[in-house]
């Protein structure tokens, strides 16, 4: 158990400020939690303190309090922690986009172990012994190949959502962006004619595949170009308006984390977006079903599917709960079940259906350790085991991880 900041460290100090109370607390961050708060304990709160290191002692400012816990500012930072460093970004702070350029990147990396852990425990009462071992990007800045930009007609903006807050804040430079999405944003503020948008406020969708630039928005009449990407001598076929991995630094420990040692007769694909994983588990199974409620996405992994010539996958253009539940006689002899939901996690219902198939293994592969640990909880009460936990930090600079979870079937089911 974390302790508790002592009292007699606190220094309590009251401020009036148009005519309400304003609490300023000097505490100590004991450690970073889900969604990438500092936490701290003063005056029998529990305090979430954003933009924080571990260790830090701060001057923070308290923003909301609901009964014993609170969200803080930090007003000061009395002595910096051994994890803390300069941002890259001039942005940071104000934008809503990164939350974890205060840290070093091994810090980042021990945060984010951190939270996938405190995640299984707390939501997924699952007390997971093992090391959860992290796959670091091989680039901290400069990785990220898919983003979303707002436009401002009215303030002439293009840039990223404040931070809390729906104001679009006017952005230049990005150092998370790959150095053709940099490109792409600097001519677009160069270029674009905002004033002939229609909304007062917009979005533009890119993504990039090396040199290969794909851009969308409802209020650009150009086509939107598809880029191709390859790995694993597989070639994925995608554009700004279809998902896929924003960080191409990672996809090949992706694909090999989630399905390594995987081969048999029948695989599912659920939630299988343009194909990424159905290729190489078709190249291992004898049949593999992908689902996908994108019809977009769908276009494409049907198209790359027949690019790869494979006549053992097949993709359905449905919503992943009803397919299963529609199908779900016709599918017990499925050995294997790879889902990678969003952000959100699968329906309840999924997770019924897959305890009813009872596949012998299962690659859960996540963006939300919250979500995954509530379907851990019900897939490991029910029928399975955690055989490994390997997070891939496909996101730096910010609190998101993925997770990839391999689960097997209990002998006793």
């Amino acid at each position: 158990m974390v302790s508790k900041l002592k009292s007699n460290t606190i220094n309590h100090i009251k401020q009036k400020r148009r005519g309400k109370e304003k609490v300023l607390l000097d505490v100590l961050i004991e450690k970073i939690v889900p969604n990438g708060f500092g936490l701290a304990f003063a005056e029998n709160l529990t305090i979430f303190v954003a933009l924080a290191a571990k260790g830090d002692k701060l001057r923070i400012r308290i923003k909301e309090k609901k009964g014993k816990v609170a969200f803080a500012e930090i007003v000061e930072i009395l002595e910096p922690s051994a994890d803390r460093v300069v941002p890259e970004c001039i942005y940071f702070g104000r934008c809503g986009g990164c939350d974890f350029q205060q840290l070093n990147y091994l810090a980042q990396l021990e945060a984010k172990v951190g939270i996938v852990r405190d995640c299984l425990t707390r939501i997924g009462k699952i007390n997971y012994e093992k090391e959860i071992e992290i796959i670091g990007s091989p680039k901290p800045y400069g990785y990220r190949a898919r983003a979303q930009w707002h436009v401002d007609k009215r303030g002439k903006k293009l840039g990223y959502f404040k931070r809390n807050s729906h104001e679009i804040i006017d952005v230049e430079t990005c150092p998370i962006l790959t150095v053709e999405l940099q490109k792409t944003l600097t001519d677009l503020r160069e270029n674009i004619d905002v004033e002939g948008f229609w909304s007062n406020i917009s979005e533009i969708e890119a993504t990039n595949a090396g040199e290969q630039i794909s851009v969308y928005s409802s209020e650009i009449v150009e086509p939107t170009r598809e880029v191709a990407f390859s790995v694993f001598g597989e070639k994925y076929f995608y554009d700004a308006q279809s998902f896929f991995q924003g960080n191409p630094f990672l996809i090949e420990q992706l694909i090999e984390t989630a399905i390594a040692g995987a081969g048999s007769e029948n695989a599912l694909d659920l939630y299988c977006g343009v194909g990424l994983f159905t290729l190489p588990l078709a190249r291992r199974f004898r049949k593999v079903t992908g689902v996908e409620g994108n019809e977009r996405a769908v276009e494409f992994a049907n198209r790359n599917v027949e690019n790869a010539r494979l006549e053992n996958a097949h993709i359905f253009a449905e919503d992943v709960g009803d397919w299963l539940t529609e199908n779900i006689n016709d599918l017990q002899q499925i050995d294997f079940i790879l889902l990678d939901p969003p952000r959100s996690g699968t329906e309840k219902e999924t997770i019924e259906n897959i305890l009813r198939i009872k596949p012998k293994e299962i690659s859960y592969v996540s963006c939300e350790p919250s979500t995954l640990a509530r379907d851990l909880r019900v897939l490991c009460e029910s029928a399975y085991r955690i055989e490994s936990i390997t997070a891939v930090d496909l996101f730096p600079q910010t609190h998101h991880v993925e997770t990839v979870v391999r689960l097997k079937l209990s002998q006793t089911f």
